[in-house]
Formats: C-alpha cells, sequence, structure tokens
C-alpha cells in the first residue's frame, strides 16, 4: 500500500489520467443501457405513466416468477422481436433482466431502435424478489 502512494506521488498527471478516463468509462457504462430505476420508482413509473416492463430472462424463468403485466421478449430473441415493441416507441420502457447485467446491452439495443425513454431495473427481478414485491407464476 505504501508503494501505491509513493507511485501515486511520483506520476501524478499518470494518475489523474487515469481517474479521469475510470470516471469517464462508468459514466459512458451507466448511461448506455439508460437509467436505473430502483423497484419503488418502477412501481411509480408503472402506476403513473403506463410504463413497460420488458422482461428479457428466457421464457423458464419468466414463467416461474415476473412481474405483473410485464412482456417477455428474451434477449437472444429481441433483435427478431423488436418490432413487437414499436408501439411503446413513446412511452417509458423499463428493462428487466435477472440481476441487472444484461439490462444494459438490451437498452443500448432498444436506443438504436429509436425508444426515447429507456431504462433499466437495479439488481434486476432478483432484487424485486429480495424486496419482496409481487410476482406473476405462469
Amino acid at each position: 500500500m505504501e508503494t501505491l502512494f509513493e507511485f501515486l506521488g511520483n506520476h501524478p498527471f499518470l494518475a489523474g489520467t487515469f481517474g479521469v478516463l475510470l470516471l469517464l468509462f462508468i459514466k459512458n457504462e451507466s448511461s448506455r443501457g439508460g437509467a436505473s430505476v430502483s423497484p419503488q420508482e418502477l412501481v411509480n413509473l408503472v402506476n403513473h405513466k403506463d410504463a413497460l416492463v420488458l422482461d428479457v430472462r428466457d421464457s423458464g424463468e419468466y414463467s416461474a416468477g415476473h412481474i405483473v403485466n410485464s412482456l417477455n421478449i428474451p434477449q437472444a430473441s429481441l433483435s427478431q422481436r423488436i418490432a413487437e415493441l414499436n408501439k411503446y416507441k413513446d412511452t417509458s420502457v423499463i428493462v428487466a433482466c435477472k440481476v441487472g447485467q444484461s439490462a444494459g446491452a438490451v437498452g443500448a439495443v432498444l436506443r438504436k431502435a429509436g425508444f426515447s425513454n429507456v431504462s433499466r431495473l437495479s439488481g434486476g427481478i432478483t432484487e424485486w424478489r429480495n424486496q419482496n414485491l409481487p410476482v406473476v407464476k405462469k
């Protein structure tokens, strides 16, 4: 640890450049797939703004439990089925996956397809269940 501080002291330009690049990388990655919304914010958006919840897990996981009125289009088949979402281009779309990792990539695909208001569920369905929010089993 002592050598780390010595290195930072001896190379402030290098350390500063690394810090700036790290912050820019984090900002870029977080904005790429849309803003992150908490489960409580999702409930608010669905109840007051008629937002669409797009569940991108596979059909088996979706059947085991999903958010009420969510639409299931697995991530693997999104590019073939994106036309099904065209009527939601002007509404809020919240992407939900298992733990929140693949939702960013799906959000980026939706933004490229012309969706203006795309967000992702922070923590995914796992966080939704951890907060004891209701799920529907098919």
